[in-house]
């Protein structure tokens, strides 16, 4: 049980001031009935809350899908440059959202944005190994060594030890990169120990999340239930 101000607060659509100014005004409805107090305790993943007649999403933890456009930064702040919570409206911005890994400056693709810390922290730990996978484009000519040296895992010329991953030739100048971790510049850094230094990079899916086609780049939506319960089992 919560308190109602704070889990309308929590929408991120209006501060506790503004809930109990809202209740006040009786605006505010809990299964169906005025809400005397904005103190009052509140199952919030199961009563039924609305404010003005309008349904409100009470979830405690949310989800969202952005498909990162280059150019902006993997981070919830920055002085000088756009991050990828510039791109989400007000009321998202404030719900304490944070994307799950990072995707260099100028790569674009599939990032997840949440304030559910457990999971973020379960889908990038090194014991559990989730999948993500890249497309490249390369300069030079792709070749079968390419894909084996992936495969026996890599280490680079500063000492980085880099795990097997899988290398997927699409054509001579195309491929599909899967890791099982998360170094800094990783993909990049591995194609250029090849001699393939890489011109695009783009991720299309972690674990069982994939880029939905429909969202262009700097484009947003939350998560269905599907795609929630499959990152919960995701171990």
């Amino acid at each position: 049980m919560e308190r109602l101000d704070k889990i309308l607060a929590g929408t991120g659509r209006w501060s506790r001031r503004e809930v109990k100014e809202l209740v006040r005004q009786g605006r505010v409805r809990v299964d169906g009935q005025t809400a005397r107090t904005a103190e009052e305790k509140v199952a919030p993943e199961a009563a039924a809350i609305t404010v003005d007649g309008q349904p409100v999403e009470t979830e405690r933890f949310t989800y969202v899908m952005l498909h990162k456009p280059a150019g902006v930064l993997s981070a919830t702040e920055d002085t000088h440059q756009q991050t990828v919570l510039d791109l989400l409206p007000p009321e998202l911005r404030r719900r304490g959202l944070s994307p799950v890994g990072r995707l260099d400056k100028d790569t674009e693709g599939l990032l997840l944005l949440t304030n559910d810390g457990l999971l973020a922290h379960r889908l990038l730990a090194p014991r559990s190994h989730v999948d993500k996978v890249y497309y490249a484009r390369v300069e030079g000519t792709l070749e079968p060594a390419d894909a084996a040296a992936f495969a026996a895992g890599m280490t680079l010329g500063d000492g980085l030890e880099c795990l097997p991953a899988g290398l997927e030739i699409l054509s001579p100048g195309e491929c599909l990169v899967t890791l099982r971790e998360g170094k800094f510049h990783q993909v990049k850094r591995m194609l250029a120990a090849r001699g393939k230094p890489v011109t695009y990079l783009k991720r299309l899916s972690m674990g069982p999340l994939r880029l939905d086609p429909e969202l262009a780049p700097g484009a947003f939506r939350m998560l269905t239930a599907e795609e929630k319960k499959a990152l919960a089992d995701c171990r």
